[in-house]
């Protein structure tokens, strides 16, 4: 479905060939072993490492992430699953690998295992394309753009060119943009990996991730790795995913354009400051997204004037839900600095838009910051 457009390609990807009388897209297979006589030479095996529901998922995923291209998927119980199969698959004792500083909060969990293991671990920041000076002697370049929570944007083409002449690999967590706004492997990098926990799936019910690769062998060991440590997705969960992939390109474009809309207002504001959305054509990640991402994401960060304004804000919100993640249909939105580890200000907000009626969302956005800072 090469010369598709993404809304048609999200429909009927990964669909089977028509069979007569039977489902467009087949229900989930529960089965933990399948009939298997003489040689086990067949697709299915063994519930641990294959299984036919993932089977329509993989190539779905396969068609987003590269419409046109060979490549493969491997689906996994959640998006650090899929994280943790790259970095822990890729590394040995000694080697070096470079992560961005400003990444997603688990990340520094994945980085203490990886120095338990005895490989070095250098970081930098996302802005600025700051990993550019880490990179001699690393094996693996891990990128997160745009980052989460800060909205940075790195030029992936310019990294992965240096990597590349370094002798690295590089790896993209694509889970903001999706591959409806951003497609890695296109820009050159060697893995596309994302939770799928969040836009991808959209309504907030299904932990998932997934990690594609154009190149076999590369493929091959994670999903080795996957085999191994057995983070494999329930039959439903992958189902689920699969049957709300087919509402991908109304949801991404309904909460982008929400997305940018809110960040404009949100720029009149007096009350907000560190505005962050790479779409916003005087945001300091615009000019390197704008050439390497084709949407610009559900997420707008802002900070408030401290923890009690910001908690007061979001208590007056009517139709936004105080709660972790991004990219679901119900918009969400938290104060991130709650959790520690983020570098961000007490009153950081982010704000995670839904596809609620604009008009709506941004009412009740203004009326609670109205509220929030009022007197």
């Amino acid at each position: 479905m090469s010369t598709t457009n993404d809304g048609t390609r999200a429909v009927r990807a990964g669909l089977p060939a028509p069979e007569q009388y039977e489902p467009t897209l087949p229900g989930p297979v529960f089965a933990a072993h399948f009939h298997l006589s003489g040689e086990p030479v067949g697709p299915y095996t063994y519930g641990r490492d294959t299984n036919p529901t993932w089977t329509h998922l993989e190539r779905a995923i396969s068609e987003l992430e590269a419409p046109g291209r060979q490549v493969e998927t491997t689906v996994f119980a959640s998006g650090m699953a899929a994280v943790s199969a790259v970095l822990l698959s890729r590394s040995r004792a000694g080697d070096v690998v470079v992560l961005p500083d400003d990444g997603y909060q688990a990340l520094p969990l994945v980085r203490e295992q990886l120095e338990a293991y005895g490989i070095h671990v250098r970081t930098a920041p996302t802005g600025g394309d700051a990993q550019l000076r880490a990179l001699d002697g690393a094996k693996l370049l891990w990128l997160e753009t745009p980052s989460n929570p800060g909205l940075d944007v790195c030029d992936v083409r310019r990294l992965v060119d240096a990597a590349h002449g370094a002798g690295a690999l590089v790896a993209v967590d694509n889970t903001l943009a999706t591959p409806l706004g951003q497609r890695p492997l296109e820009l050159g990098a060697d893995f596309s990996v994302a939770s799928d926990t969040k836009a991808m799936t959209g309504h907030g019910d299904i932990l998932l991730g997934h990690v594609t690769c154009g190149d076999p062998q590369l493929a091959a060991g994670v999903r080795r790795w996957r085999k191994v440590v057995g983070a494999i997705p329930g039959p439903m969960e992958a189902w689920l995913a699969h049957r709300s992939l087919a509402t991908l390109q109304l949801r991404v474009d309904r909460q982008c354009a929400t997305a940018l809309a809110l960040a404009e207002a949100l720029a009149g504001r007096a009350d907000v400051t560190g505005l962050r959305y790479p779409g916003l054509p005087d945001d300091p990640s615009h000019p390197v997204a704008v050439r390497q991402m084709r949407r610009f994401g559900s997420v707008v960060s802002f900070v408030l004037d401290g923890k009690e304004t910001a908690e007061r804000f979001l208590e007056a919100l009517e139709l936004v839900d105080d709660a972790t993640s991004f990219g679901s249909v119900r918009s969400t939105a938290e104060r991130r600095a709650r959790w520690g580890g983020d570098a961000v200000p007490e009153g950081f907000i982010r704000f995670s838009v839904g596809a609620e009626d604009p008009e709506d969302l941004l009412a009740d956005v203004m009326k609670a910051l109205d509220r929030a800072t009022a007197g």
